[in-house]
């Protein structure tokens, strides 16, 4: 049995980070319906083969970790520490035989060793960069990683635009909307969504400048 783990939304500001794992017995069928890395197909047609993937998968793991959960572990852990634990109970849950991981460390190597050391027991871990490039199963993890913040980020932005009846954004801390956004939202309440990773330096930066500002006007 073979796997592929990916992720989606590790550098965005707002949301959630998801982890994503789908196991094969090989890859023609994930060939035959053109499955490729999610960043790379249109939005439609990343639905649509999320639904094939659930449909013809053997299993799928697919693992939600909120903002607000991201802050707590980043108190104790790095970001990269985060996605090999996060990676490893994906693998857990699916026990593969093979497993291809986008690597998420600058040492692709070491992520793999380090979600080797995670796990109960030892499948063969295959760790590289742009993984969801190389291999389809690797690129239908992403689909599903992808789909699943994608309908996050909709509903996040559905409730917190009616509130303020400007665009959220992307999520991405370059995003000049989503900047214009928190920090208008800042100045009305006072404070950052819950949506929001507080521990970004993005958002660090607008609360430090948020408070200036009030200096300045006392």
């Amino acid at each position: 049995m073979i796997c592929g783990v990916d992720e989606a939304g590790r550098g965005p500001v707002v949301g959630p980070l998801v982890i994503s794992g789908v196991t094969f017995e090989n890859e023609s069928e994930l060939e035959r319906i053109g499955v490729r890395d999610s960043k790379k197909i249109a939005p439609k047609r990343r639905e649509y083969l999320a639904g094939i993937i659930k449909k013809v998968a053997v299993n799928y793991e697919i693992l939600v970790i909120s903002a607000s959960d991201i802050d707590d572990m980043r108190k104790v852990m790095t970001l990269n520490e985060i996605e090999v634990n996060a990676f490893s109970k994906v693998i857990g849950k699916l026990k593969p035989d093979i497993c291809y991981v986008d690597a998420a460390d600058v040492d692709a190597i070491r992520f793999g060793k380090n979600i080797l050391l995670r796990l109960p027991y030892k499948p063969r871990i295959i760790s590289e960069h742009k993984a969801d490039d190389i291999y389809p199963v690797v690129a239908a993890a992403s689909i599903l990683a992808k789909t699943t913040r994608d309908k996050h980020i909709r509903k996040i932005a559905y409730d917190l635009e009616k509130k303020m009846s400007i665009p959220l954004g992307s999520g991405y801390p370059a995003d000049p909307i989503t900047k214009k956004f928190l920090e208008t939202w800042l100045t009305k309440y006072d404070e950052l969504p819950s949506h929001v990773r507080h521990s970004w330096k993005t958002a660090q930066k607008l609360i430090n400048k948020s408070k200036t500002k009030k200096l300045d006007d006392f």
